[in-house]
């Protein structure tokens, strides 16, 4: 029985109480517990002086009520499932970091404290979300759309299997709509090189890439023949179509890596430009640590 939590950071923002509200669901669909966490730091060259300890005191006093308010949120939303708290002393990202070595799902706001309104990534989300050992989301944009379909994006790469893996199954716990995206640049003839490949009408190789990933699809569909499937094919980026997709889209899901990157690279490009530009959470996938 997998007993792996749905781990989800608080900071108090609004922003992190988002994160908080869909971990809560996500945690009560799974069947899963949940564990609130904040890890909360001080100043260290204003502590050397503080003799009475007073100022850890007043820091961790803060953090207990961050959790407390955390938990209250998740409770009214999955009053059935079990939720704890934990605050964790020391900056945030390290902290996160080992704690998402031993979750199901790792969720995260898209923005922490002090981050300036405008700011579309915080730098904590962004280290954890690139470093992390597990799956992690992080929750932008709307957080809930219940009519809208899960967006994945897929190429040809092995990591595709884990994408799709995590779409179906995501889809099929959900009773939702899929739409799986294929960018790809099509071969352009000599005398259209200096026209834009998207604009580009090449049908055959069009075709030929939609056969591809129906061929790749054929299993999954087979596995789960419940999930109704759309395919897009495109010759823009992966991100651009991701993005617009996300727009009406409940959750995106993208591999954490792309083409061409050695097997110790970190964020493929198009996953970060979701993380920065999306219109919804953006899961990440990545395979369980042991």
């Amino acid at each position: 029985m997998n007993t792996r939590p749905v781990i989800v950071a608080t900071d108090g923002t609004d922003c992190s109480a988002i994160a908080v509200d869909w971990a809560a669901h996500e945690a009560r669909r799974r069947h899963l517990p949940l564990r609130i966490v904040h890890a909360f730091d001080w100043d260290w060259q204003d502590a050397r002086y503080d003799f009475k300890g007073e100022l850890v005191i007043i820091a961790r006093k803060i953090a207990e009520a961050i959790v407390a308010a955390a938990w209250d949120r998740a409770r009214e939303i999955a009053p059935d499932i079990t939720i704890e708290t934990d605050t964790l002393t020391g900056h945030a990202a390290p902290r996160l970091l080992e704690v998402s070595r031993g979750a199901e799902l790792l969720v995260l706001g898209s923005r922490g404290r002090g981050g300036f309104t405008g700011l579309l990534l915080g730098s904590v989300s962004q280290r954890v979300a690139t470093h992390a050992a597990g799956p992690v989301v992080v929750v932008r944009g709307h957080a809930t759309a219940p009519s809208g379909p899960i967006a994945a994006g897929v190429d040809d790469s092995p990591a595709a299997d884990l994408v799709l893996e995590t779409a179906f199954t995501t889809a099929a716990g959900q009773g939702c709509p899929l739409t799986i995206v294929r960018a790809y640049l099509p071969v352009i003839p000599l005398w259209l090189s200096d026209v834009a490949p998207p604009t580009v009408d090449t049908p055959q190789q069009d075709a030929a890439e939609t056969e591809r990933l129906e061929e790749q699809l054929a299993p999954w569909r087979a596995k789960y023949p419940g999930v109704p499937v759309k395919t897009v094919v495109t010759h823009e980026s992966a991100a651009f179509a991701l993005e617009r997709e996300s727009r009406h889209a409940r959750l995106v899901v993208v591999g954490n890596r792309g083409h061409g990157l050695l097997a110790g690279a970190f964020l493929g490009s198009t996953t970060l430009q979701l993380l920065y530009h999306a219109a919804c959470p953006v899961l990440i996938t990545r395979p369980q640590p042991a």
